[in-house]
């Protein structure tokens, strides 16, 4: 039998990645640290103006199709992930930084004209970085707007604790700093914190690997660059 891994990943999220884990031969247990929840916009989406969309996740995209028809923007996409998400409703002109919000900033500057209008870009409620400070000196209006939450879980199933506790979990998966706080407080709160000696993190980037430090690993890997292939491949690495 193949390694058990935790994904930790909200389950819009997951479909792909678990598929993929499976075919590579890992055995699986999912914990979502994060439910994702798609508010009413009453007042609609303030797109006037607008000369492109920047979704920093899937889960914009799909915020943004919920309230929006309208598939003739050029995209801005974060990584591959959410570019794939982005084709997948029906956007055609596509762009990917593959990479974080700092390597979007740069694909930003470098496609777009701040003279030709306004780039939307629908969020959650708390966002990982600030795209409007990284291009503050180039004079970019980026119109932010909330159009879904993050909410952390209060609990972990009963599979995971029980898989936790006797020390049969190889590997947890990290996608972002959020989902690591949250597990981090879980951890605690059922207090898991020794039965991690023998498991191994694996994390999407350095925000998350400063996360989850607080607790004791076999080992911390992180991904070369910040995408799920990346990780992927870190994950594969760690059981070589």
């Amino acid at each position: 039998m193949g390694p058990l891994i935790l994904n930790t990943r909200p389950e819009t999220d997951s479909q792909e990645l678990e598929t993929t884990l499976l075919a590579r031969g890992y055995r699986l247990l999912s914990a979502p640290m994060l439910q994702i929840a798609f508010p009413p916009c009453p007042d609609g989406l303030d797109l006037a103006g607008v000369q492109a969309l920047i979704f920093t996740s899937a889960n914009g995209v799909r915020a943004f199709v919920h309230h929006s028809h309208d598939r003739n923007f050029p995209v801005l996409c974060v990584g591959d992930s959410t570019a794939r998400m982005a084709k997948q409703v029906g956007f055609t002109e596509i762009y990917s930084a593959n990479g974080d919000i700092h390597d979007l900033a740069h694909l930003i500057d470098v496609q777009i004209d701040p003279l030709n209008g306004a780039l939307f870009h629908p969020a959650a409620r708390k966002v990982a970085g600030d795209l409007a400070t990284l291009l503050k000196d180039r004079n970019f209006d980026i119109r932010r707007q909330t159009v879904y939450d993050a909410i952390p879980v209060d609990d972990l199933p009963d599979d995971v604790i029980n898989a936790i506790s006797a020390h049969h979990i190889d590997a947890v998966l990290f996608f972002s700093p959020r989902t690591a706080e949250s597990f981090v407080k879980l951890i605690k709160r059922y207090k898991l914190e020794h039965d991690l000696l023998g498991t191994r993190a694996i994390c999407l980037s350095m925000a998350v690997q400063d996360r989850i430090g607080v607790l004791t690993w076999h080992k911390t890997m992180l991904a070369k660059r910040p995408t799920q292939e990346y990780l992927l491949s870190a994950l594969d690495t760690a059981f070589a």
